[in-house]
């Protein structure tokens, strides 16, 4: 595996030191077995939706968390021993963790089961404060009037 020294960006770039968090955890994640498979859909303009085949998983045995902007999925079988006999067992129901990294002021607004699929809605919400404003921009005239009015 190859490291990637960021002292460089971190020496002109402010703001960024989650960067080389994300990298590290984007390399790890790639290395995954995959499971279980999942969509990401554009819904509209500020809207996501994450969508997980979790088939034979009830909504009780799946646990949706958000925390520091890391949106992660459990789901959690218990082992009950069956009294089947089977030919061909190619269902897997095992455990799994999958970990999703979220965009600052993308919030998780819902999520559902049905059909065997689990989705999570995500909006992103900027808040006013950090929306594009026009800065008006002053003039010379106005020191002027405002030094002939004090003498």
């Amino acid at each position: 595996m190859r490291n990637i020294d960021f002292s460089p960006l971190f020496r002109t770039a402010i703001g960024f030191d989650r960067m080389a968090s994300m990298l590290d955890s984007a390399s790890r994640a790639s290395a995954e077995n995959g499971w279980p498979p999942y969509d990401i859909e554009l819904v509209s303009e500020d809207r996501y939706r994450i969508t997980m085949a979790v088939a034979g998983f009830k909504g009780e045995e799946l646990d949706v968390e958000v925390k520091e902007n890391t949106l992660t999925v459990i789901g959690r079988k218990e082992d009950k021993p069956e009294e089947r006999n089977y030919l061909h067992r190619g269902i897997a129901f095992r455990n799994f963790e999958r970990k999703f990294q979220l965009a600052d002021h993308v919030q998780v607004t819902g999520a559902d089961l049905s059909d065997g699929l689990l989705h999570v809605e995500l909006k992103r919400e900027i808040p006013e404060a950090m929306k594009p404003r026009k800065i008006a921009i002053g003039g010379t005239s106005r020191l002027i009037e405002a030094d002939s009015k004090a003498a």
